[in-house]
């Protein structure tokens, strides 16, 4: 009798494939776990619902945070009878992206997104054995950020008693230079004071980064984006555009004025930015297609999660469409309207321009270091992409000069530095005439890195007048060391 070869062979082919199978499933469970391990642990263990902090702090001693220029932004100090408090040396100027540590209410800022690192010890392995020995605790990691306390210090001091915010960042890297939010708070007293602050009886919203998470009309900031979208719609005319503007427009019963009535006469496309004419930027919202427009908005990163690391932030909003009646075209063409932005966002759509059209992810931890001052990571600059091509990058670079040279921000012209900016009065609420003040901008020479900036005043008025000089204090102070 014959033995069934095919049948045989059948059988092997079955077998290798089952093992086959079983050796990829094993390689792909080892690939994740290798990967796991390298990228993904630290956010993992750093989540706030994971217990296994709450280990790490029985065992070891908070680090402390430092600005890039080596200043305490907080610490734990421990009393003769060995209770533990943590203190914020600078009080409220560094709150909002420091943050706070307390055992009732939780965690905010840098406190909760470097809390795995700080509960972390990379102490040396003979210190460690003798703090069990004798049961102490071993020191904790320390989280080295990119704030420089200079800069934090002289934006925190310009925008004064005004509710708003100021932030910086390093165009070229994404390092967040600065990050003020007013109102503000202590977080040496927070934990006394949370029941007065979460009641907010004068709806302040303390709590709130307003630089990364308050949602604003960017008002004439926005020509920015309306100039993109208008030069990407006529690519080989947008050096012919001309308009007369007479003060006001009007289309069908719809009626739009320049702010405060300004008459502009005749106007090319630089000279419609540089002295930001509503009228016309109004006009040539009209003549473009509101998908595009809307396309444009969103390769700028409007409606969706801004590509950042360690920030809190939130999404800008962008709603026109092929449906938009012209008054909310108009509106929005101007900055106005359902359109609301960050100004995290601003910044970062700014550093871009800046950085020849290349967005760099913003970021606030620089490394971490053990005890000893040695370095335990370092986080290195991220590229996110190319938000626009280099040409429309260097056009945006022309016209914000322009603005800085002859426009609305000659408040920043003839410096020992070169600047470029937009200027915005966003007008918000019911009553008519109320604004917020804008500045975006960013700041130019050939000794230091260049440094963007995004400037709101709430319900100050005029860009030129309240956020032009906070953005001329902090590029000097930039320049002078």
């Amino acid at each position: 009798m014959k033995k069934n070869r095919t049948s045989g062979k059948n059988i092997n082919r079955e077998f290798s494939v089952i093992t086959y199978t079983f050796i990829g499933l094993f390689l792909c469970i080892m690939g994740y776990f290798a990967y796991f391990q390298v990228f993904k642990s630290e956010d993992f263990i750093n989540n706030t619902y994971n217990s296994r902090q709450e280990t790490f702090a029985e065992t070891v001693l908070r680090g402390r945070i430092l600005s890039s220029d080596g200043e305490v932004l907080a610490e734990t100090k421990v009393d003769a009878k060995g209770n533990e408090s943590r203190v914020y040396p600078y009080d409220n100027m560094f709150s909002h992206i420091v943050g706070y540590s307390t055992e009732k209410y939780g965690r905010a800022g840098i406190e909760s997104w470097a809390n795995f690192n700080l509960l972390r010890s990379n102490t040396n392995f003979i210190e460690k054995t003798v703090d069990e020995v004798t049961e102490e605790k071993s020191e904790g990691d320390n989280v080295v950020t990119t704030l420089n306390t200079q800069l934090q210090e002289i934006s925190y001091r310009a925008l004064g008693d005004y509710k708003g915010a100021v932030i910086a960042m390093e165009p070229s890297t994404g390092k967040i230079l600065s990050v003020v939010s007013k109102p503000d708070f202590n977080p040496n007293t927070i934990a006394e004071n949370w029941d007065r602050i979460v009641e907010d009886e004068k709806e302040e919203s303390a709590l709130v980064n307003r630089a990364t998470q308050g949602l604003y009309p960017p008002g004439s900031t926005f020509k920015i984006l309306t100039t993109l979208a208008y030069v990407r719609e006529n690519p080989l005319s947008y050096n012919d555009y001309s308009y007369t503007c007479t003060g006001s427009i009007q289309e069908g019963s719809n009626k739009l004025s320049c702010f405060s009535g300004e008459v502009h006469g005749n106007v090319d496309l630089k000279q419609s930015f540089s002295e930001s004419c509503n009228t016309s930027f109004a006009n040539m919202g009209l003549t473009i297609d509101s998908l595009d427009f809307a396309k444009t908005c969103e390769g700028m990163l409007f409606n969706q999660a801004l590509p950042v690391v360690k920030l809190d932030s939130s999404k800008s909003s962008f709603v026109l469409n092929d449906n938009s009646p012209a008054s909310e075209i108009m509106e929005t063409a101007i900055g106005q309207g359902q359109t609301l932005v960050t100004p995290l966002h601003m910044l970062m759509i700014t550093s871009a321009i800046a950085n020849d059209g290349v967005l760099m992810k913003p970021y606030v931890i620089d490394h971490t270091e053990n005890a000893d001052g040695m370095v335990v990571k370092n986080y290195r600059p991220s590229t996110y992409g190319s938000i626009m091509t280099s040409d429309e990058a260097s056009l945006m670079q022309e016209y914000m000069s322009e603005v800085v040279s002859s426009g609305t921000g000659t408040k920043l012209k003839d410096m020992s530095y070169s600047a470029a900016g937009k200027t915005g009065s966003a007008e918000y609420g019911k009553v008519k005439g109320e604004s917020h003040a804008w500045f975006v901008g960013y700041a130019h020479r050939d000794d230091k890195e260049d440094i963007a900036v995004a400037v709101i005043v709430e319900g100050a008025g005029i860009g030129s007048t309240y956020a032009v000089p906070i953005a001329k204090e902090v590029f000097d102070t930039y320049f002078r060391y």
